[in-house]
């Protein structure tokens, strides 16, 4: 039987399209990790071939920044971050689907009008509000602002209208209180939810810039994607450390995601197990 020249044309197509895509978005990669081992004349000319100054950019990174330091700095406000806004959201996700009022669908609209707000339009006041509790140059101002996201709690309540409401029946019945029932059944069962939020709060905010760059003033605060924005931005940039910092504040986040991928996958579809 002859293959359906339709069929192949359209897989050609499909398989075609889906392997550009994937080249793109794979390439920034391809390019960061070949950068690192090439001078920054190299770089400069368009060079994608591996080099053979790796060791040297290593070690004029590590003469340059200092690493333990700011990779302390953007884990700890990663870390904080993360488990302060999965901790805050599935709570807010899971009351505004459970619990009944009046004003519960209204209260909800005005939160999710706040994703409508740019973050540009918020700095200012957040700025002054940040200021006034004397909490410029510090840690608690970047993770602060970061706590409450009308995203992840959209994406909380989203998600928890999977969650079957037998268990929280048969919870009841057996004399188990609100608390306990979200905290030893809702979260176990929700793991997937709480596994694709996690990479989404984390990726965010440890590649988080601008509101850092506008609170952290001070080199002993400065986060990693602050240290190789001004390595970047220097008189005379040398692109190679530059890809050398870039791949190694890469590195947190493709191994979170990579260890998580199929919670991820799951969270994403609405699994629940």
């Amino acid at each position: 039987m002859s293959a359906n020249p339709a069929r192949i044309a359209s897989a050609v197509f499909t398989y075609g399209f889906v392997g550009l895509m994937a080249f793109l978005s794979v390439f920034p990669f391809i390019w960061m990790a070949l950068g690192a081992t090439n001078s920054s004349i190299d770089i400069i000319k368009g060079r994608l071939v591996p080099g053979e100054v790796l060791a040297t950019n290593i070690a004029n990174f590590f003469t340059l920044v200092n690493v333990p330091l700011v990779f302390w700095n953007s884990a700890k406000v990663t870390i904080f971050a993360t488990v302060l806004t999965l901790a805050v959201s599935s709570l807010a996700g899971y009351g505004f689907e459970i619990f009944r009022s009046r004003r519960r669908e209204g209260l909800y609209r005005a939160m999710l009008l706040t994703l409508m707000i740019p973050f540009a339009a918020l700095m200012i006041p957040l700025f002054i509000m940040m200021g006034k509790m004397g909490l410029i140059n510090t840690h608690i101002a970047v993770v602060l602002p970061t706590i409450g996201s009308a995203f992840i709690v959209f994406y909380f309540r989203q998600s928890t209208k999977a969650f079957p409401s037998e268990l929280r029946d048969a919870a009841k019945v057996d004399g188990l209180k609100e608390w306990q029932i979200f905290l030893y059944i809702y979260v176990p069962v929700m793991r997937s939810t709480y596994a694709a939020a996690f990479i989404i709060v984390f990726m965010t905010a440890w590649n988080n810039y601008l509101w850092p760059l506008i609170v952290l003033q001070s080199n002993e605060t400065k986060t990693i994607t602050l240290v190789i924005s001004s390595l970047a931005s220097a008189y005379y940039p040398d692109y190679g450390v530059v890809m050398v910092g870039t791949f190694l504040a890469t590195l947190p986040t493709l191994t979170v995601f990579f260890f998580m991928q199929r919670q991820f996958v799951q969270g994403m579809l609405g699994s629940v197990k």
